[in-house]
């Protein structure tokens, strides 16, 4: 298990030593960066991190990371997803062992790493970036760790090979980077780190220089790569669909915290907080209090409307304020109701969007806005004005935890 607890940074300093030009790699992360190709170890059986606080200071103390806590099996694809500055990327680099933390521990399998150097650690990073060398052909520059690490020539063109059918580059040996596209420059620098056979692997927003349907195509090949192969896999990304379409478990950050981890269905379908809600996908959040508990049954009045939530798994108590989400694919839109019925909302469209398999209406309900997707546009066409809304019960969610006011 790993377990970071806090990194200092001083302004302008890492680690005691000056910055270059004020990035937060010194020469000594930079030295390690190419040192991380150097070496192999055996595979990890977990990766973990626990109680994790990193603290970066700029113009005053700030923590960047926060009592992380993370464990991920073997064989997983964890992706870390949050708002830019939430601490996601720090903590990849942290866990790769370019910053290190003050107190806490990570583990490989049962091994503190803690005090390993990056290079020796054979957590291999491929940067958003993809930092290929363009005076080398693109077999040289998978081949380049492993020739630092005097691999015998033999195994070098084995394992490339093996590894460049892969990725079904095999045909780009001979290529120099300027040659070959954005999403073949992708695939070699995901090659030159499997060559390596390292115990993980470490992505940070590899796909983000990509254009929308090529980043689609790159995914769903990573995706069967990594299920091929079982690497474990640690991936950043600001995409929350190529979080939910990638990853075995999903870690939510925001603020230096992770403030769920779980998996892909989990996170969108029953996300812990309005901000996991809202992040994840669209949400429509609904704040009312409890007025009737009935077993694993709750009715929550807002704003006038009852609205009844099956399968609570914890009812809260009555009286108590509380926040539902409903996503916008669970919400039936119909022609305007004048029977005071349960979950139903009466409303008028604002605006709408064709996005080919559905059409997305915005209607305004009172002082809220609700976001619909309609997936029956094709029998009825694109619909206007008044309508009526139906928020089924068991596609109600009932946020767990503090609402945000």
């Amino acid at each position: 298990m790993e377990r970071l607890d806090r990194i200092t940074i001083e302004p302008g300093k890492m680690g005691g030593q000056p910055c270059i030009r004020g990035h937060r790699f010194t020469v000594e992360h930079l030295l390690n960066l190419v040192g991380a190709l150097r070496r192999t170890m055996a595979h990890p059986d977990k990766l973990a991190a626990n109680r994790h606080t990193l603290d970066l200071l700029r113009d005053g103390a700030k923590v960047v990371l926060d009592g992380i806590d993370l464990v991920v099996d073997e064989h997983q694809v964890v992706c870390l997803i949050g708002p830019s500055g939430c601490g996601k990327t720090t903590l990849l680099r942290t866990i790769a062992g370019f910053y290190k933390a003050d107190s806490g521990d990570i583990t490989l399998g049962e091994r503190i790493i803690n005090d390993v150097p990056s290079h020796q650690r054979n957590a291999i990073m491929v940067f958003q970036d993809y930092a290929l060398f363009p005076h080398m052909t693109v077999a040289e520059n998978i081949d380049y760790g492993l020739r630092i690490r005097n691999t015998p020539r033999e195994q070098i063109e084995q394992r490339r090979r093996r590894t460049m059918d892969y990725l079904g580059i095999r045909d780009l040996e001979q290529r120099s980077p300027a040659q070959i596209s954005g999403g073949q420059q992708q695939r070699v620098a995901l090659a030159r780190a499997l060559v390596m056979e390292p115990e993980v692997l470490l992505l940070d927003e590899p796909l983000s220089n990509l254009d929308a349907k090529l980043r689609m195509n790159i995914r769903a090949e990573l995706r069967q790569l990594q299920q091929r192969i079982g690497i474990t896999t640690i991936y950043v990304t600001h995409d929350q669909s190529e979080a939910l379409a990638l990853s075995d478990q999903i870690a939510v950050m925001n603020a230096g915290r992770v403030i769920q981890v779980g998996s892909p269905l989990d996170i969108y379908y029953r996300p812990a907080t309005e901000f996991v809600a809202d992040f994840i996908g669209t949400a429509n959040i609904i704040r009312g209090e409890v007025v009737r508990t009935d077993g694993n049954e709750i009715v929550v009045r807002s704003g006038g409307t009852d609205f009844l939530v099956q399968e609570v798994a914890e009812p809260p108590e009555q009286g108590r304020p509380v926040s539902l989400c409903s996503r916008p694919e669970a919400v039936e839109i119909e022609a305007v109701s004048t029977s005071e019925k349960i979950n139903r909302l009466n409303g008028r469209i604002e605006n709408s969007i064709f996005e080919g398999s559905h059409v997305r209406y915005w209607i305004r309900v009172g002082e809220r806005t609700m976001v619909v997707d309609d997936a029956s546009s094709a029998d009825r066409g694109i619909l206007q004005g008044a309508v009526s809304l139906f928020l089924h019960p068991r596609k109600l969610h009932l946020l767990a935890g503090e609402r945000s006011e």
